[in-house]
C-alpha cells in the first residue's frame, strides 16, 4: 500500500514541474510579445492558460485520491496540502501572464515610449523564483525556498523603480499617461508573479517544518 502511495507522490512531484513549466513559458510568452510587439504571440499566452487551468484540475484530483484513497501520514498530509496551495498561487501566475498578453494587445499600435529592461529584468527575476519554488517542493529544500522568499525583495525594487519612472513620465509628458498607465499594470502584475512564488516557498517549508507564514501581499486585488 505505502509503495503505491509513494509512487503517487512522485507522480504529484512530476506534475508539479510540469505545471511549474506551463507557467514558465506563459511567462516568456508573455514578456516576449509586449517587448516584440507580437500580437500573435500575446493571443498564445492567453489560450496557454487554458493549458494551466486544466493542470491545475488534474492536480487537484490526484491529491484528493490520495487523501481520500490512501491513509497519508501527518508529514504526508502536510505535503498533499501544501501543493493543493501551491496550484492555486500558480494558477493566478499564469493568470498574470495571460493579464499582461492583454494590455500587450491594446498597446500593440502604438510606438513604445520607453525601452523595457526593467520590466524585462522584473520578468526574469519572477521566472526563477517561479522555477526555484517548485524545484525545492520537489526537493525539500528549505534552503532554496528562503532564497525564493528574499529573492521577493529584488522583485519589488524593481517595481517601485518602474512606477516611479513612469510617473515621471507622465508628469513630464501627459500624452503618455495611457500606455504608462498600462506599463505601470505589467509591472504590477510582475510584482505580483513575485508575491505567489514567494507563497509556493512559503508553503514548500510548511511541507517540510510544519509552520507557515502567510504572504499578505499576494492576496489579489486586481
Amino acid at each position: 500500500m505505502r509503495n503505491r502511495f509513494d509512487k503517487q507522490l512522485d507522480q504529484l512531484n512530476n506534475e508539479l514541474i510540469e505545471m511549474g513549466s506551463l507557467i514558465e513559458q506563459a511567462i516568456a510568452m508573455a514578456i516576449n510579445a509586449l517587448v516584440n510587439k507580437d500580437i500573435e504571440k500575446a493571443q498564445q499566452a492567453i489560450a496557454f492558460d487554458d493549458e494551466v487551468d486544466r493542470q491545475e484540475k488534474e492536480i487537484e484530483g490526484l491529491c484528493l485520491k490520495l487523501l481520500l484513497q490512501q491513509q497519508p501520514v501527518a508529514k504526508d498530509l502536510r505535503l498533499i496540502s501544501a501543493a493543493l496551495k501551491m496550484i492555486t498561487d500558480m494558477e493566478r501566475i499564469g493568470d498574470h501572464a495571460s493579464d499582461i498578453s492583454e494590455i500587450t494587445i491594446s498597446m500593440a499600435n502604438s510606438p513604445h515610449i520607453k525601452k523595457f529592461d526593467h520590466i524585462q529584468e522584473m520578468a526574469k527575476e519572477t521566472t526563477v523564483m517561479v522555477v526555484n519554488s517548485i524545484d525545492a517542493f520537489v526537493k525539500k529544500d528549505i534552503e532554496l525556498a528562503n532564497n525564493v522568499i528574499q529573492q521577493d525583495d529584488v522583485v519589488d525594487d524593481l517595481f517601485v523603480e518602474i512606477k516611479q519612472e513612469l510617473i515621471q513620465m507622465i508628469k513630464e509628458n501627459p500624452e503618455y499617461a495611457e500606455q504608462a498607465t498600462d506599463l505601470i499594470m505589467i509591472g504590477k502584475y510582475f510584482e505580483r508573479i513575485g508575491d505567489h512564488a514567494t507563497n509556493i516557498a512559503e508553503w514548500v517549508i510548511f511541507s517540510i517544518v510544519g509552520k507557515h507564514e502567510f504572504n499578505i501581499e499576494a492576496e489579489d486585488n486586481l
